[in-house]
């Protein structure tokens, strides 16, 4: 046995905890900072000095020589540039490290070489990172030593979000402002702030990294572009929740501490669906921090899966035939003062707080569909969505019996007066206990489904931050709360009016309700009668931002102004241009110098054998009927390699956006999959060892 680990004791060590500052400010200072932690505002330039100080004596003491403020510009990754602690020596040539209140609170990183969508021309630099104090200071531990890191926003020298963190963080405090006039309604006084919560689970698949380095797909594009299924897949269905191999198990060992270090909350550890695939979640946590904590979780994947000799892929399908990775954003909102707004108690027909904040819910999702299917696309996610691994692209809400049965009768009659309870469970084995039902099963199809105490929105990719999902989730149900509670705020009969209007929002909006199964062809023609919107790629979804719908809601909150909504859609879109140009140029690539080539060798062996055969007098129509049928795929594939380049070369010289992202939907990527079919016979066909590639049976199952 090891040397025993104590989790207690090494929980957060590398963060700058609210303890950490407790034991190190002044009692004065250090209330000062809780107060702007808990009720905005900013700090004095004296307590920021003083903050500063004791931040990095305590990041010196760790070993860290410098700082940087950490951000989350438009790239979807997170930025980070280091400054050390360095000042200039005294007068009798010693070194002095120093931090000042001024650095902790603003930096200044380069604003033009990151994505704005044209916010910023190339000429305009100047750029500033604004220290997010709710979310705490950390220490990331890397080659370059122990670098303490300050989260941040990113905006530019004219104020215009240039980063995720920003628009996050004005979507709270709108839902908290709109929260709060509702749970006055019901005589809550106490509660000063309505926080959402957010737990992410995260998806990941962990291959060889010995032979991830011999695919140019896997280093470019972190998804394999060509590769025949192997023998065997998931359909045996003995990898998920199967028995963790000893090397991996060893990786999340060493993921976990070096999570737990970070203040994250790893809580769940298993193998998924996939051969190679696993997944970690955390406990739930406030959104901003959540969305910080997501970021460092993939970071720490891939640098963890180095030192274990592996690669850990986050794209959303780095191997087709097998299921894809997903995020699952399990969203809650809770009050200050400890009352979850989405708990519905044990009798929900009674609980009318509740039944207000789902008829909300509904109304902003049904409302918003376009919005909510748009903050989960991203380029990887369009070939996941609607097959039957993830949730459907049409977005729908999953209630379960209990509360769909709640919904049906206030419909119907406008009283609740029953509601389904979940009964037992008996095994029928004397030596078992019986087990209390909940009143709802689970429905894994649904995109947007309650369980329990929460939503979780499925729809997410595994490769993508989830600060765009929280930020939409959060405007268009601090929008229907603020439309709510202008009504009732005015109404003579509170009762009667929040009566009339749960009645009337779920009357109005039940069509985004649907419990059966999202994978089936009947529910795609079942969408499309109810009206539903089903947007099919993230080219499609993009422009759901501009609309003037959108525009005018993020605008009424202050989330997003209108330039800044039409720089993320130019950006999008030039996003899913430029990726889909990399993939396809890494086709041309690996088709032209290594798999061309290699099925060339090989015909040149089977006509040599052909001969061979036939000069011996024996029969060659084996041999000669292999020759042909390799010489056929080898024809297909030159022909489709030629027929990329063509129409590569037409797509990297458009110039309009949106344009060029839909010829790579439309053109491109139709090229790409007619050059990958033959590639992907002639792999089932060529020897093994002529063959260029590690094959999915290598990437799969020798981990």
């Amino acid at each position: 046995m090891g040397e025993v680990l104590n989790v207690e004791e090494i929980f957060g060590e590398n963060v700058f905890t609210v303890g950490k500052m407790k034991e190190r400010l002044p009692r004065k200072v250090f209330q000062e900072v809780k107060k702007v932690m808990d009720q905005g505002g900013e700090l004095s330039p004296a307590a920021a000095d003083v903050v500063a100080k004791a931040m990095k004596d305590w990041a010196v003491e760790k070993g860290a020589t410098h700082y940087t403020h950490w951000f989350q510009p438009l790239t979807g990754i997170t930025a980070e540039k280091h400054d050390s602690f360095v000042s200039h020596p005294d007068e009798e040539g010693k070194m002095l490290m120093e931090f000042s209140g001024k650095e902790l609170i603003k930096g200044e990183p380069d604003a033009s070489s990151f994505p704005s969508g044209g916010l910023r021309a190339t000429f305009e630099a100047r750029g500033y990172t604004a220290w997010d104090i709710t979310s705490p200071a950390f220490l990331k531990e890397a080659a370059t030593g122990p670098i303490l890191c300050i989260p941040t926003a990113f905006c530019s020298y004219k104020g215009e979000a240039l980063d995720k963190k920003t628009p996050l963080l004005r979507s709270m405090e709108a839902l908290s402002e709109q929260a709060l006039r509702i749970v006055r309604l019901f005589g809550n006084t106490e509660a000063t702030k309505v926080s959402p919560s957010v737990g992410s689970e995260q998806e990941y698949f962990l291959v060889d990294q010995e032979k991830a380095l011999l695919r140019e797909d896997l280093i470019f594009a972190g998804r394999t572009l060509f590769g025949a299924p192997a023998p065997k897949g998931q359909e045996m269905e003995d990898h998920y929740f199967g028995v963790i191999r000893e090397r991996i198990g060893a990786y999340m060992k060493d993921l976990n501490e070096e999570l737990w270090k970070l203040g994250v909350t790893a809580k769940t550890q298993h193998n998924e669906v996939a051969p190679a695939q696993h997944e970690l979640a955390p406990i739930y946590e406030t959104a901003n921090i959540a969305v910080d904590h997501n970021q460092i979780v993939m970071e720490t994947m891939k640098r963890v899966a180095g030192r274990h000799g592996m690669r850990c892929l986050l794209h959303e399908k780095p191997f087709a035939g097998v299921n894809g990775s997903g995020k699952h954003n399990n969203w809650s909102i809770t009050t200050d003062n400890g009352v979850n707004l989405l708990d519905p108690g044990d009798t929900p027909n009674e609980n009318i707080q509740f039944l207000l904040v789902l008829a909300c819910i509904l109304k902003a999702v049904d409302t918003h569909a376009d919005l909510l299917r748009q903050s989960a696309s991203d380029v990887g996610n369009d070939h996941r969505l609607g097959a039957n691994e993830a949730p459907p692209a049409i977005i729908s809400v999953f209630l379960g019996e209990q509360l769909e049965d709640v919904v049906k009768q206030l419909v119907e009659t406008g009283e609740a007066t029953h509601c389904v309870e979940g009964g037992k469970l008996e095994t029928g084995v004397s030596t078992l206990p019986d087990l209390v039902k909940d009143a709802t099963d689970r429905n894994r199809t649904s995109p947007f489904a309650f369980t329990g105490n929460k939503f979780e929105f499925r729809m997410v990719g595994s490769a993508d931050s989830i600060a765009s999902p929280n930020t939409t989730l959060n405007a268009i149900v601090a929008e229907a709360f603020c439309e709510a509670a202008d009504i009732l705020e005015k109404a003579d009969d509170l009762d009667m009016a929040v009566h009339d209007l749960i009645k009337k929002y779920l009357s109005e909006h039940q069509r985004i309700i649907f419990n059966g199964n999202g994978y089936s062809d009947e529910w795609v023609e079942e969408a499309e009668r109810r009206g539903l919107p089903n947007i099919k790629s993230m080219v499609e979804a993009t422009e759901t931002l501009t609309t003037e719908k959108s525009v005018k809601l993020f605008e009424k909150f202050g989330i997003f102004t209108k330039a800044e909504l039409e720089s993320r859609e130019e950006v999008l879109y030039e996003t899913y241009a430029k990726t889909i140009n990399i993939e396809a140029l890494t086709m041309i690539d690996m088709a032209s110098k290594q798999l061309v080539p290699a099925v060339t060798k090989y015909t040149k062996t089977l006509a040599d054998t052909v001969l061979a055969v036939k000069e011996a007098g024996a029969d060659a129509s084996v041999q000669a009927e292999l020759l042909g049928e390799t010489s056929a795929y080898l024809k297909e594939m030159k022909s489709a390699l030629s027929r990329l380049i063509e129409v590569e070369a037409v797509a990297s010289n458009m110039d309009d956006p949106k344009a060029q992202a839909f010829y790579y939907k439309d053109t491109v990527k139709e090229a790409m999959v007619a050059l990958r079919a033959p590639a992907d016979a002639l792999e089932m066909i060529v020897d093994k060892e002529i063959w260029p590639l590690p094959t999915y049976a290598d990437l799969l199952f020798e981990v």
